[in-house]
C-alpha cells in the first residue's frame, strides 16, 4: 500500500480525469526554438510515460511582439498547429495529458517591440515598452484567444494562460506598472478587467470540455503589489469567467526575492496557496521548491493546494511519478535546484539541461543501450565525477569497481553539502549511496588504489579530482593560516575576524559557512521569510515588509579578496549569483577585488593592490582561509598511461579550472555510454 495516498489520488474534472495529484509546471528549455519537433514530441513523451497527470508546455508567444525574444515559440500560423501536433499525438500515443501555456511577456520582453500597460519599463530589460492603446489591448486579447483555438486544434487538452511572474497580464493587474487612467487602469476593477476577459474569451471560443489553467500571482514581491483581499477576488472573478483550474505563481522575475534556488526553504510558499483554499470551488495547485514524494504528499496533506506543480525534478527523473507506483521512491534522481543547467541555461540562450541528469532535453543521445561486450571497469574516486561514471557503466551491464581513499563516497560534494543553503546536496549523496548498493557496484572504501590494483581491469576510470593549489606568497606564520577544506570538515579552529582569499564559488561557499555557523535559514522558513523581508500579503502589499528584511547577525566577521579587479561574484551563476551576494551582503562581509597577496607574517596579511602594488598594507586577522583555487589530481593517471593501461580521465582530475559539479557528472556518464 503506497504512503503516497494524497499524491497518487485521481482528480475529476467532469468532462476529464488525471490520474494523480502531479503536475509538470512550464520551463522555458529552448527546444521550441530549435525547430525539432520530434525531439520536442520526445522531451514530453518521456514524461507522459513516468504516469505524470498533467504537462505544461514552455510559453509560447500569442503574438510577435508578446514573444519573450525574438525568434521564441509562438503559435500564430497553422505550420505552427502542425508542428504541435507532432507533440500532443505522441504524448497521447504514450498516455499523457498535455496543456500549452499562452505567454505574453510585456514589458518583459527583450524587444524594441515591446508592449505594455503603461510605458514603465522594466529593471531587467534594456527596451521601453511602448504604451498600449484602447485597439491595440483588444488585439492582446484578440491574438490570446486566438492562440487558444490554434492550441485545441493541435490536439492539446488545455491551456494555461499565464497570469503572474509580472508578464503582460500581471503588469495591468497592480499600480506598480499599470499607471493608465482609463477603463483598464485606475480602480482594482478596471485593473483586471485584462485578464477577465482573456478567460471568458477564451473559454467561449474553445467550449466548456477544455482546460483553462490560469496562472495567479499569489504573492508579488514587489513594490505596490497585489494585497491579499485582491488576489481572492481576482481568484473568484477567474472561476466565474470560465477557469477550470488555478495555478499558483509566485514572485515577478525582478524581485529581489529567490523563490526557486536551493537556499529557499523546501515549500516555502505553500502556506500562501492554503490561504486560497476554500474561496474558489475549482482545483487550486500549488509550487516552489517541492521536489520529492515526500514534500509533495504533505502539502496535499496538509490541505495546502488540490495539486502540486513540479517542474524542475522533472528535467532530474522523468519517471518520477512512475516510482512512486512501484514504491521505488529511492531511486528518483533528486533535483537540487542549483538552477546551474536549466535557468543559468535559459538566462544564457543555451539549451536547458541538468545537473544531476545529463539527458534532460537529449533524450535519444543519452539512451543507456546494453554495453555490448561485458567489460570490467574500474573507477578510481567516488566524486560526481566517478559516480556518475560507474552507476552508468553498471546499468549498461558492465561489472564497475569503485575505489575510494575515504571511507566515505561523495567527493567535494560532502563538502557542499555542509553550507547554509545547499543542504539538498545531503540527498544527492543518500541518492548515490543507495544506487550503489542497489546497483551492487563493488565499493572499494578506505583504498588508495595503485597502478598494479588496476592491471586486470578493461577500462580504467580516473576520477580523483582536484587537491587546493598552492600559495605563490609567503607564509612565515601559518598558525592562522588554513585551508578551506580543513574549515569545512571543522579541523580548523576559526577565530572571529576572518580573510578569505579568494572569492570564487569556494570562497563565497566558505563565507556562507562562516557567518550562518549557527543556523542555516534554508532549514527555518520563518527566519528564511525574516531575513528576505516576506510576509503575509494580508498584511502588506506584494508580501513584502515595510521594515524590510530583519537579519540574524553574523557568527563572524569576515572579508572576501581576490586578486581580478572586476565586481566579486561575477563569475557564479546568472541567477543565483545576486543571491549569494545579497546573503552575504546581508551578513556585513566586506568584499576587496585588485588585491595582491603579498605576505603572511606576525604583522597579519600583506597586501597591495594593482600591477604597481602600491597602497601596501598590514590587515590584522584571527584567522586566514585559503581558497585560492585547486589543481587537478593526475598522478596515478600518469602512471597508468606510463605502462599502456586503458585508462580514461574525467571531472577535476581531468582539468580544475571552473570545475563544477555539472561538467563533472556529464563527463563521467557521456564516457560510461561509450563503453
Amino acid at each position: 500500500m503506497s504512503s503516497f495516498v494524497n499524491l497518487l489520488k485521481p482528480l475529476d474534472l467532469g468532462f476529464i480525469s488525471l490520474e494523480n495529484r502531479v503536475v509538470m509546471g512550464s520551463m522555458h528549455t529552448g527546444l521550441e526554438e530549435l525547430g525539432d519537433w520530434e525531439r520536442i514530441a520526445e522531451f514530453y513523451s518521456e514524461r507522459a510515460r513516468g504516469r505524470v497527470a498533467l504537462m505544461v508546455t514552455g510559453g509560447i508567444a500569442p503574438n510577435f511582439e508578446g514573444a519573450v525574444l525574438p525568434g521564441a515559440a509562438s503559435m500564430t500560423t497553422e505550420k505552427d498547429v502542425d508542428n504541435h501536433k507532432l507533440v500532443t499525438k505522441s504524448v497521447k500515443e504514450n498516455g499523457g495529458k498535455i496543456i500549452m501555456q499562452i505567454l505574453h511577456a510585456g514589458r518583459y520582453a527583450y524587444s524594441d517591440k515591446a508592449v505594455a500597460p503603461s510605458a514603465v519599463k522594466s529593471p531587467i530589460s534594456p527596451f521601453v515598452p511602448e504604451e498600449l492603446s484602447e485597439d491595440g489591448i483588444k488585439k492582446q486579447i484578440f491574438d490570446i484567444v486566438e492562440t487558444a483555438k490554434r492550441a485545441k486544434q493541435a490536439g492539446y487538452h488545455g491551456v494555461e494562460i499565464m497570469g503572474s511572474e509580472g508578464y503582460l497580464i500581471n503588469q495591468f493587474i497592480v499600480t506598480h506598472t499599470n499607471k493608465r487612467n482609463d477603463l483598464w487602469g485606475g480602480s482594482y476593477f478596471n485593473r483586471i478587467k485584462f485578464p477577465i476577459e482573456i478567460v471568458k474569451q477564451v473559454r467561449k471560443a474553445v467550449g466548456s470540455e477544455f482546460i483553462i489553467m490560469f496562472r495567479l500571482s499569489m504573492i508579488d514581491l514587489v513594490p505596490n503589489g497585489s494585497n491579499w483581499e485582491e488576489v481572492v477576488l481576482l481568484a473568484k472573478e477567474i472561476e466565474l469567467a470560465g477557469a477550470s483550474i488555478i495555478n499558483s505563481g509566485i514572485g515577478w522575475h525582478e524581485a529581489r526575492v529567490p523563490t526557486i534556488a536551493t537556499s529557499v526553504p523546501k515549500r516555502a510558499f505553500s502556506w500562501v496557496t492554503k490561504k486560497l483554499m476554500g474561496e474558489v470551488n475549482i482545483p487550486i495547485i500549488t509550487s516552489n521548491r517541492i521536489n520529492s514524494p515526500e514534500v509533495a504528499e504533505t502539502v496535499l496533506a496538509d490541505g495546502c493546494a488540490d495539486m502540486v506543480s513540479m517542474a524542475r525534478p522533472f528535467l532530474a527523473d522523468p519517471d518520477f511519478v512512475a516510482k512512486i507506483y512501484t514504491n521505488s521512491s529511492k531511486t528518483i534522481v533528486p533535483c537540487i535546484a542549483c538552477n546551474q543547467a536549466c535557468l543559468d541555461h535559459t538566462f544564457s540562450m543555451k539549451l536547458t539541461s541538468c545537473l544531476v541528469n545529463p539527458g534532460a532535453c537529449h533524450e535519444k543521445e543519452y539512451r543507456l543501450p546494453a554495453t555490448k561486450v561485458l567489460k570490467s571497469i574500474a573507477v578510481v574516486g567516488s566524486g560526481p565525477a566517478g559516480l556518475s561514471t560507474a552507476i552508468t557503466a553498471r546499468k549498461r551491464g558492465c561489472e564497475v569497481t569503485l575505489f575510494e581513499t575515504q571511507g566515505f563516497i561523495g567527493g567535494q560534494l560532502n563538502l557542499a553539502s555542509k553550507i547554509p543553503g545547499k543542504e539538498e546536496f545531503l540527498g544527492l549523496l543518500e541518492f548515490y549511496e543507495n544506487e550503489v548498493s542497489r546497483l551492487e557496484i563493488k565499493l572499494r572504501l578506505n583504498t588508495k588504489a595503485s597502478a598494479s590494483d588496476l592491471l586486470s581491469f578493461d577500462e580504467v576510470v580516473i576520477a580523483t579530482g582536484v587537491v587546493p593549489r598552492e600559495v605563490e606568497f609567503k607564509i612565515s606564520y601559518n598558525s592562522r593560516v588554513f585551508s578551506y577544506i580543513d574549515v569545512l570538515e571543522g579541523k580548523a579552529k576559526v577565530g572571529n575576524k576572518v580573510a578569505i582569499l579568494g572569492a570564487g564559488g569556494i570562497g563565497f561557499d566558505v563565507a556562507h559557512y562562516l557567518v550562518n555557523s549557527e543556523t542555516s535559514s534554508t532549514l527555518n522558513l520563518q527566519q528564511w521569510l525574516d531575513e528576505w523581508g516576506v510576509v503575509d500579503p494580508q498584511e502588506a502589499r506584494g508580501g513584502l515588509s515595510p521594515n524590510g528584511p530583519k537579519v540574524v547577525a553574523p557568527t563572524r566577521d569576515v572579508t572576501l579578496f581576490q586578486r581580478k579587479s572586476e565586481k566579486i561574484g561575477r563569475r557564479l551563476g546568472k541567477t543565483t549569483g545576486w543571491i549569494h551576494r545579497e546573503s552575504l551582503r546581508k551578513k556585513n562581509v566586506k568584499m576587496v577585488s585588485g588585491v595582491n597577496y603579498e605576505e603572511v607574517n606576525t604583522e597579519g596579511l600583506i597586501i597591495s593592490y594593482g600591477e604597481e602594488r602600491r597602497d601596501v598594507q598590514r590587515l590584522k586577522f584571527d584567522s586566514i582561509v585559503i581558497c585560492a583555487g585547486q589543481n587537478s589530481e593526475r598522478d596515478l593517471y600518469k602512471r597508468l598511461k606510463s605502462r599502456k593501461v586503458k585508462t580514461h580521465i574525467v571531472g577535476g582530475a581531468r582539468k580544475s579550472a571552473e570545475l563544477d559539479a555539472k561538467t563533472a557528472i556529464e563527463q563521467g556518464t557521456r564516457l560510461a555510454l561509450s563503453f
